[in-house]
């Protein structure tokens, strides 16, 4: 018999830390920060994105204290709003990832159902990170290293997040999860990033469309493994409430608003080049993603996609706002 592992020794011999740990969902808390550092590249574009001139245009800027500090403080103030929101959702769908068979990227962590623990552990802990949350947010602001816009777009998020599992909105139950949880890590983290910096523009949010349909596909695609146990518990997503049919139309739908919207942006001049050929680097993958939807409980190539997209754009956004690229 081989030992156990590291991980199985801290389950077992510290399982309330680990399950507080694996519920804050490490990866997705990285995807986050990916997403916001996303933002704070298309600030460097400077107009039309943002309200003003660029916020950095060579590395120099970039590596600025002032600048750094204030993407510090905005990156802290985000990871506790994530952490309060991600708690929230482990413990409300604590009925759900019981029943669920888990895949790498659906049925939740698992935290609950591997230790064992109450999930009224979870809610103690959605409590104190939306303690946390708020006087992080508070202290950021007060600091005038976050801007009040971007002190705002938070705040939005927390309620926005929390209501999206918890009673007595529960939004994800009532056939809307989707469109928010896509609206807020497609469309308002990446805008809170140019916040934090910037004055965003309209077109700062319009240039995110395109990312935002992605993570919609994903969305799709991680919904559908769990679709029997969301059902069997009450939860209304669209992989409950939709035919298969009906799920990989608007997936199609989705992948191909997200290439319209790009070569739309890139004719209009809001999207240079190389940021434009980052947005379609992963359509492949979106076809790989349609391919296999509702056919095997294989969100990998979806997920790939959204990340691909989330990385891509990100460096492509930096290269081009410090003169790297065009």
């Amino acid at each position: 018999m081989s030992p156990p592992s590291v991980r199985s020794r801290v389950v077992e011999r510290l399982p309330r830390l680990w399950a507080l740990w694996a519920a804050s969902r490490p990866s997705q808390v990285a995807l986050v920060g990916l997403v916001y550092l996303l933002g704070v590249g298309m600030s460097t574009a400077g107009a039309p994105l943002v309200a003003g001139s660029a916020t950095a245009s060579t590395v120099a800027d970039a590596l600025a204290p002032e600048f750094v500090s204030r993407v510090l403080a905005g990156a802290l103030a985000l990871l506790s709003v994530t952490v309060a929101v991600h708690y929230a959702n482990e413990y409300a769908d604590a009925d759900t990832d019981a029943l669920t068979d888990r895949t790498p990227f659906s049925g939740g962590s698992g935290a609950l159902v591997r230790t064992g623990l109450a999930p009224s552990l979870l809610g103690r802990a959605t409590v104190g990170a939306c303690v946390v949350a708020a006087l992080a947010v508070v202290a950021v602001a007060a600091s005038g290293l976050v801007t009040p816009v971007a002190a705002g777009l938070l705040v939005a998020a927390l309620v926005a997040g929390l209501s999206y599992s918890l009673a007595p909105l529960a939004l994800v139950r009532r056939g809307v999860g989707e469109l928010v949880n896509a609206t807020l890590g497609g469309v308002l983290l990446p805008v809170y990033g140019v916040a934090v910096v910037a004055t965003p523009t309209a077109t700062a949010a319009l240039a995110t469309l395109p990312f935002a349909s992605v993570v919609g596909c994903n969305l799709l695609a991680t919904h559908w493994p769990d679709r029997r146990a969301d059902g069997a518990v009450g939860k209304r997503t669209l992989a409950v409430r939709w035919s298969s049919d009906r799920i990989r139309r608007a997936y199609a739908g989705l992948a191909g608003a997200s290439v319209a919207a790009t070569v739309a942006l890139w004719w209009g001049g809001v999207f240079p080049t190389t940021v434009a050929v980052a947005h379609l680097l992963a359509v492949p993958l979106l076809l790989r993603g349609w391919a296999v939807l509702t056919r095997r409980p294989d969100p990998l190539p979806s997920v790939l996609a959204m990340v691909v997209t989330a990385l891509a754009t990100t460096v492509a956004w930096w290269a081009v706002g410090l003169g790297v690229a065009s």
